[in-house]
């Protein structure tokens, strides 16, 4: 028997990363010299900041480089706590209520683990982060899909949601502002979904809260556990500093929830990684308890590209652009570009079919709706400089004209 035919079966069941596959292939052109843009990967190019990376140094030379508690130091879960009290008006016990991981993928993975069982249902509205459904699907769970699109610019409704819960039901995914749309639930929305909740006692909300410091235009964050107090013991949230802190590579992921839960969750994780990176800890207290005041400035990088590409696609034939409340994405319609042809003759059948037309024809990388669950969009991140962008929104409207 060869080792291909000794793989898990489940593995037929998940799909790559398809934004890890995009950007593989366009660097892959890159280092053949080929000038692509990467508009795929959602990774800041600010760099972390110099306050971070010093107290990083001198957890360093202090010795802060051993194994630590496997769910996180008292250090950073005391962190944790005061910054979701100080921000979310949310009180966790730093000691039973948090839980730390390597990065917040873990952390949602973690507890899928822990709680689902064949035959759980994990309802998710699309279009969604492309790894919930797989990590629903490895953890024995049964993703499934309720339809947000741009018309209820790509936020689930009340009574979509209420249709969609069943008795198998065990958790609705809730990612605000949004990967891929960037689109942000305001309190009151929130709100609304709670009064449905209310109804489903057996549910628990998971809430990827990931972009949390990325909301433009006086978009005012709100938190479902915060604003449906009732429903917090049944609530994760989640959240960590990959994106607004520019701190992807340090890998610090962070929930607070029930303790019943959170232990559970650390127990999943003790015969996994067991402990995040001690020193990416001691570097997540600093950015948790240090001086915020370089995120405005930074927003209005994001605020100013975010404009520009949104009126730049939606000058261009056949695509539309809602202007989302945050994140770094856009999410625009090309169903207007669905049946025409390319310059050689390959027709425009579908997103995907858009997207390679792009990489190969313009050298712009970007990920196809369809790998988000809702065609025919295509997801483009921002978080590359504006001098890059400007350039990637140049070629593509160039190739959207050379379709007849």
């Amino acid at each position: 028997m060869t080792v291909t035919e000794q793989l898990a079966s489940r593995l037929s069941d998940i799909k790559p990363s398809p934004t890890m596959a995009i950007s593989a292939k366009a660097a892959e052109m890159k280092a053949e010299g080929i000038p692509i843009i990467g508009l795929a990967a959602g990774e800041p190019d600010f760099d972390t900041p110099d306050f971070v990376k010093e107290a990083t140094y001198k957890a360093i030379a202090e010795g802060q480089t051993k194994y630590t508690a496997v769910d996180g130091t008292p250090a950073i879960k005391a962190a944790i706590s005061e910054k979701f009290l100080r921000e979310n008006d949310l009180s966790y016990d730093a000691k039973t209520e948090i839980t730390v991981g390597t990065g917040g993928k873990q952390v949602l993975y973690n507890a899928f683990m822990a709680t689902l069982n064949p035959g759980d249902e994990v309802l998710i509205p699309a279009p969604y982060w492309v790894s919930y459904p797989d990590m629903a699907i490895l953890a024995s769970g049964t993703p499934k899909f309720v339809s947000a699109g741009p018309e209820v610019n790509f936020k689930l409704q009340p009574n979509d949601l209420r249709a969609a819960l069943t008795t198998k039901t065990k958790w609705l995914v809730l990612n605000s502002p949004s990967n891929p749309t960037g689109s942000a639930y305001s309190a009151i929305e929130l709100q609304r979904l709670g009064e449905v909740l209310k109804d489903f006692p057996n549910v628990m909300i998971m809430t990827d809260d990931m972009y949390e410091h990325l909301v433009y235009d006086g978009f005012e964050y709100a938190t479902i556990a915060q604003v449906c107090p009732d429903l917090k013991d049944r609530t994760l949230t989640c959240n960590g500093v990959s994106k607004a802190f520019a701190m992807t590579g340090w890998r610090i992921g962070y929930a607070g929830g029930p303790a019943p839960l959170i232990k559970a969750m650390g127990k999943v994780q003790s015969q996994s990684t067991s402990n995040p990176s001690s020193v990416s800890q001691a570097a997540t207290v600093a950015a948790l308890t240090g001086d915020p005041s370089f995120l405005s400035d930074r927003n209005k990088v994001f605020k100013g590209r975010r404009d520009m590409v949104v009126d730049r696609l939606n000058n261009m034939p056949g695509i539309s652009c809602t202007k989302p409340e945050g994140a770094f994405y856009v999410y625009p319609s090309l169903e207007g570009l669905i049946g025409k042809k390319t310059p050689a003759g390959q027709s425009i059948d579908s997103d995907s079919s858009f997207a390679s037309y792009l990489l190969d024809a313009a050298q712009v990388a970007v990920v196809p709706g369809v790998a988000f669950g809702l065609e025919p969009h295509f997801r483009i991140s921002y978080a590359t400089s504006t001098e890059a962008l400007t350039d990637a929104m140049n070629r593509i409207e160039k190739a959207v004209k050379d379709l007849a």
